[in-house]
Parts: structure tokens; sequence; C-alpha cells
């Protein structure tokens, strides 16, 4: 994914995904702290996007974590409006 930001059909299409609770997760966070973020923040929940799902779940519940420290923010929001510690 290039600097240019994807429009909002395409987020809201980018966030449903194989697992019904990212589904939820990352419609939430759309509507509710994508808009808040900063450009640089906003690209890399989209880099996120581009993440399979058991990596991304495996992230949220800590049996991994990414070399990249901008998803690792992102997944602390993520966690943060889940409610996961």
């Amino acid at each position: 994914m290039d600097s240019i930001e994807i429009n909002e059909k395409q987020l809201v299409w980018r966030c449903r995904r194989g697992i019904r609770e990212l589904d939820v997760l990352f419609t939430q966070f759309r509507e509710s702290v994508y808009p808040n973020l900063n450009e640089q923040q906003r690209l890399a929940f989209q880099r996120l996007l581009d993440e399979q799902d058991p990596i991304i779940m495996d992230w949220l519940f800590g049996k991994s974590r990414s070399e990249d420290q901008e998803l690792v923010d992102i997944i602390s929001k993520l966690k943060l409006i889940s409610g996961l510690k």
C-alpha cells in the first residue's frame, strides 16, 4: 500500500474479515477511533488490514508481537476499545 489513504468505501470493505470478532472490532475502531487518527496512524491501520486474521489475533492476544512499532501502537488502540489487556 502506498502513502495515499484509501477512501471510506474501501476501508469499510477491508474491515470485513473472515473472523466475526475482527469484523466487529475493526468496524467499531473505524467508526470511533479512525476519524481521530493522524495520517501516519491511518496508514498503519491500513497496513494492519493487509495482515492475515490469525496473525492479527495472535497480536491482540499477546501470543506474538509485530516488529513494526506503528502496528504495535494500533494493536494497543484496538485492545483498549475491545477491553483486552
